[in-house]
């Protein structure tokens, strides 16, 4: 972790292939041209690895994309694979580097009839500080033939290496500088209050949750401050180990819904959300906000819960409002007729049992609702 480290990672890829083989760079287009990826593939040339480069990932990756990336790293010969970017280019790297040594479908794996199993080694490089994709065992997926996501999960789907460079973030636009570091938060207060939580995951979401309040209005407001840059990346890191050691809830339900019928960048639909089901939650279990409107500094030990509460939502949405992230109904392309569909996709979704304070389809549209207004 540092400045410059991607360009020194090398002799980590030697540890599990050989000069000579062939390393499947994952990125995304828009990563590619602002020039991120070119210093990569030099390093891992001039250290004798040859290097092939697949680029087809779109903002939340489509199941086709994965399929064609698998087949080209065979095609390839690939051995092993460096994921640069945010979340969707890791999510497909994980993919590839699954089906591209075993074959096989998605609901291959899903269903069982397949083990994960000789999944190839899988460097990451993020560009953003969000979606913790660098340390979690999941990968979601969007069946482009339905609009659904779908989530390959496993141990062996955990990246091998993670290499964070707070460098490779600062010419990342300010809104998804925002977007996908309240896509950090929301892990990690996810992780810390959904009721798969432990120990574990609430040390990692209390130190996560510190870090990025503090640092994401900085790394906002000034892309070259390279201490919040280097803190937001290690407060979502955490996040991201936070609630793959849990689970997340109803903030990730609500935008896995409206990404699914959209396309809205994970990151975006997250931070839209979370105020809102954080005020929904805080009914349940009123000391647990208390707590963690305190550990992100809304609140002190002086508060009583009530005022702690109060200071956590109001806090929430001042936060999110100061780092410029919309409204639903400032989302041109959503339509009010569509909000039921969303609740009902939200309700399905396999983290609803998760949510701190039970939720229905009902629920759901309550909120979406108040966040459509």
């Amino acid at each position: 972790m540092g400045p410059g480290e991607s360009e020194k990672f090398a002799p980590i890829m030697m540890e599990y292939i050989a000069p000579g083989a062939t390393v499947m760079i994952v990125s995304d287009p828009g990563v590619r041209k602002i020039g991120l990826v070119a210093p990569v593939e030099n390093h891992l040339a001039d250290a004798g690895f040859n290097v092939v480069h697949f680029d087809e990932v779109s903002p939340n990756p489509r199941d086709h994309e994965c399929l064609a990336g698998a087949e080209r790293f065979k095609e390839e010969g690939a051995e092993a694979l460096v994921a640069i970017g945010g979340g969707s280019p890791m999510d497909v790297a994980k993919a590839i580097a699954l089906l591209g040594p075993n074959g096989g479908t998605f609901n291959d794996y899903i269903e069982g009839r397949l083990p994960y199993t000789n999944v190839a080694p899988l460097i990451c490089i993020p560009t953003t500080a969000g979606t913790g994709s660098e340390v979690t065992r999941s990968s979601v997926i969007t069946l482009a033939e339905t609009h659904t996501k779908i989530t390959l999960k496993h141990e062996l789907l955990r990246p091998t290496v993670a290499i964070l460079d707070p460098e490779l973030t600062m010419s990342v636009p300010k809104a998804i500088t925002a977007a996908t570091g309240v896509d950090a938060l929301v892990h990690a207060i996810e992780g810390y209050t959904c009721k798969r939580t432990n120990p574990v995951s609430k040390a990692m979401g209390a130190a996560a949750m510190k870090e990025i309040v503090a640092h994401l209005p900085k790394a906002y407001e000034n892309e070259k401050d390279v201490k919040a840059r280097a803190k937001m990346q290690e407060g979502s890191l955490l996040a991201g180990l936070c609630f793959g050691s849990a689970d997340v809830a109803a903030v990730h339900c609500l935008a896995e819904a409206l990404g699914s019928l959209y396309d809205t960048p994970h990151g975006v639909a997250n931070a839209i959300f979370l105020p809102y089901v954080v005020q929904y939650n805080a009914e349940e279990d009123r000391p647990l906000h208390a707590e963690i409107s305190r550990i992100m500094n809304f609140a002190d030990e002086t508060d009583s819960e009530a005022s702690a509460i109060d200071k956590l939502v109001d806090g929430l949405y001042q936060f999110t409002e100061a780092l410029d992230i919309p409204t639903l109904g400032e989302l041109s392309y959503v339509k009010a007729s569509d909000l039921e569909h969303m609740a009902e996709i939200a309700e399905q979704n396999g983290s609803t049992p998760s949510n701190v304070r039970p939720i229905k389809k009902t629920d759901y549209l309550r909120i979406l609702e108040k966040a459509y207004l």
